[in-house]
Formats: C-alpha cells, sequence, structure tokens
C-alpha cells in the first residue's frame, strides 16, 4: 500500500475517532500516535487531511448537502460521511491531486471500511461535488 493510500486511511480512522468521542482533534491525534507507528509521510498527510477536514466541515458539509437528495449528514453511516468529508477536502484545497484519483482513493477506503453500497454511494456523491467544482468560477 502507498503512503498516501495510508495516509487516507490513517485520516479516515482520525476523523472517525473525533467524531465518536467528541474529544479535541489535537487529543484524539496524541492518543493515536501513543498507540501505533506508520511512516511519518503517511503520518503526515494523515494529519494535514484530518485536520484540513475538520478545518473546513462547514464548507464540506455544505458541499455534501448539495450534491446528495433526501440524505441529511446525519443519517450517513459514520464511515461514509467521514470519507466524503475528506475526499472532498481534498477535491477543493489539494488541487495538485487530479479529481479522478481522489475519487477512487475514496471509493478504495470506503470499501475496506464501509458497507457493501457505500462504494456507489461515495462514488455518486463525489462525481456530483467534482463536477460543481469544476464548473465553478472559483474554490471552494
Amino acid at each position: 500500500m502507498g503512503l498516501r493510500r495510508q495516509g487516507r486511511e490513517l485520516a479516515l480512522q482520525l476523523l472517525f475517532q473525533v467524531e465518536m468521542t467528541r474529544d479535541p482533534a489535537a487529543e484524539v491525534v496524541r492518543r493515536f500516535w501513543s498507540s501505533q507507528r506508520h511512516a511519518r509521510a503517511a503520518e503526515e498527510f494523515a494529519e494535514a487531511l484530518a485536520f484540513g477536514t475538520l478545518e473546513n466541515l462547514q464548507i464540506i458539509d455544505q458541499r455534501i448537502a448539495g450534491a446528495t437528495e433526501n440524505w441529511r449528514l446525519e443519517r450517513m453511516a459514520v464511515v461514509d460521511r467521514n470519507v466524503l468529508r475528506m475526499a472532498i477536502f481534498e477535491l477543493l484545497f489539494h488541487e495538485q491531486t487530479p479529481p479522478a484519483v481522489i475519487i477512487d482513493e475514496a471509493i478504495e477506503v470506503v470499501r475496506k471500511y464501509g458497507a457493501p453500497e457505500s462504494a456507489p454511494f461515495i462514488n455518486g456523491v463525489l462525481d456530483a461535488v467534482r463536477r460543481d467544482v469544476e464548473n465553478a468560477p472559483s474554490r471552494p
């Protein structure tokens, strides 16, 4: 597994723990790294994704709401919601990563951690957000 995929998986785990425990992100990150070690590049990427996602949560959640019909955020599975958030953060703020790569990576991560029906759902939402971002005059 590549370092960026590993970083995305670790970021998902961090976001999941922040949401489930409602503890401050810095505390979750400290506890998380105290119990496991990974390549420093994967850890740095995971932290950048997790903190960037949390810092831009309002913008990201608005994008999700705009791309989903009949799905309130609170009704989504926690894994699906956080994979969407993380991928949308990348779509909006990591212009150097091609959107197709971001979407493919999100689908692979949700296949590993989500329900069987999660992958098509994630693909559809992210594709709608991607089209919206590409057609917008400026980001986010």
